[in-house]
């Protein structure tokens, strides 16, 4: 039986403390008819190489070492040249591209300290992940029971701008997932205390009103995004209530692979696998699966390659070796984009024509564009299924356009028409647009 005390620590309600959005477990899978567009953004980190990621003029895959395993879905896959993310203010460049690449808005003033540039704190936005989650959420027809699923692989277990590129809201951070364990659990374990779990809920947000009447107004902002937490919850059981048949029966994992780096290659296809059987049983249709962090040290010794990651993309251009080494780790990247892809396109959407990669826009992206320049122009972007479709090959849009404007595209193409996103000034121009 789990106690009161217990549950409420899952949510993280203590002295000082945020939401932990997935205390509680799941029940039951929600189906919804009509056409499920969906969403998912893959992060890499500390740059790519330029020389060996961008395609020739024809959008040929093949001409791009990095690429090319995305070859076999050709007329799916979209590489935009050109974006930039602008935001600026506080904090290192690596802060700035992890923490404002999805949500175009600047840092808090904050005492993290990195490289020479001024601390910062959190991001002062929501992720246009988030924002579109949001959107999908308020109608019943495209509302899915966990609105978005955040992943990570070896994702290292601490807590700061460098580690999060998904946010709930200003200083609202979201901790991506990395044990497949968890995540098989959060998406389809069974509680036996469901009645115990109701209660709770119920005197919960009794209790919450009643403090609710004796605080300072920034105090109360902070209980209701607790409140919302404990709705949320409630209306997860409540769809939990209308449980039917899985139309694909959850994935089995090896229960042997422990979470170590080593065994990061087999950790990314359990949790890519989830993700695709998460979505086929629509239970979500806004994903991210974040790879390490910015600035992270993975040893990437089942590539034969012990030198940490970051270390790495800051040797310069002449150190031949060191360029081959990031040419093969960014390779192995656009492998792990390959298979989530081919996971999708071999999934027949349940009850439609087409499979779910016809449906799913997948966008790749990097906190910079050169690992030892620190820039953040010419963002490595590739689209692959859904929108990418529409203008597959090689788009160079232009010179320095923000970033911000693709993230508007993108939730224009979810069915959410944003006049603006993130700061106004990098998206009063609208979505960006290509051909």
């Amino acid at each position: 039986m789990t106690s009161r005390r217990q549950f409420l620590r899952d949510l993280g309600i203590t002295a000082g403390a945020l939401p932990f959005v997935s205390g509680l477990p799941s029940f039951a899978a929600t189906n919804v008819g009509g056409i499920k567009k969906r969403l998912i953004f893959m992060f890499s980190p500390n740059g790519t190489v330029p020389a060996k990621f961008w395609p020739s003029q024809d959008g040929t895959l093949a001409s791009s070492a990095i690429l090319a395993p995305l070859a076999p879905f050709q007329k799916q896959v979209t590489v935009l040249k050109g974006i930039s993310n602008l935001v600026g203010g506080d904090g290192d460049r690596h802060m700035r591209g992890m923490s404002c690449l999805l949500t175009g808005a600047r840092l808090h003033p904050g005492n993290i300290q990195g490289g020479s540039d001024s601390p910062a704190g959190w991001a002062s936005g929501i992720s246009i992940d988030q924002e579109v989650k949001n959107f999908l959420q308020k109608n019943k027809e495209t509302r899915t029971r966990f609105g978005s699923l955040e992943i990570g692989v070896a994702v290292p277990d601490r807590a700061d701008p460098w580690t999060r590129m998904c946010y709930a809201g200003s200083n609202q951070p979201l901790a991506p997932l990395d044990d497949p364990y968890q995540m098989l659990n959060k998406l389809y374990g069974q509680s036996k205390d469901r009645e115990t779990y109701a209660s709770i809920l119920e005197t919960l947000g009794s209790d919450l009103k009643q403090v609710s009447q004796k605080l300072s107004s920034e105090d109360r902002a902070l209980l209701e995004q607790h409140m919302t937490l404990v709705r949320e919850m409630e209306r997860e059981m409540a769809d939990a209530a209308q449980t039917g048949e899985l139309a694909h029966p959850e994935p089995e994992l090896d229960p042997n692979i422990e979470l170590v780096n080593d065994n990061t290659p087999q950790l990314a296809r359990m949790q890519i696998d989830l993700l695709v059987n998460a979505m086929a049983n629509d239970m979500t249709r806004i994903g991210s699966l974040q790879f390490m962090r910015s600035v992270g040290q993975a040893r990437m010794r089942w590539l034969d390659i012990n030198e940490g990651h970051h270390s790495l993309s800051h040797e310069p251009d002449k150190n031949e070796g060191a360029q081959e080494k990031l040419e093969k780790i960014n390779i192995w990247f656009a492998q792990q984009l390959a298979y989530l892809a081919k996971k999708l396109k071999e999934t027949p959407e349940t009850g439609q024509n087409g499979n779910m990669l016809d449906h799913t826009t997948i966008v790749w992206v990097n906190e910079l564009g050169k690992g030892n320049t620190h820039t953040l122009d010419d963002l490595p972007i590739v689209m692959v299924g859904g929108e990418a479709t529409r203008t597959p090959g090689f788009h160079d849009v232009g010179n320095k356009i923000p970033h911000n404007r693709l993230l508007m595209t993108l939730a224009h193409s979810m069915g959410h028409r944003i006049q603006t996103f993130g700061e106004k000034k990098w998206s009063h121009e609208g979505p960006l647009k290509w051909s």
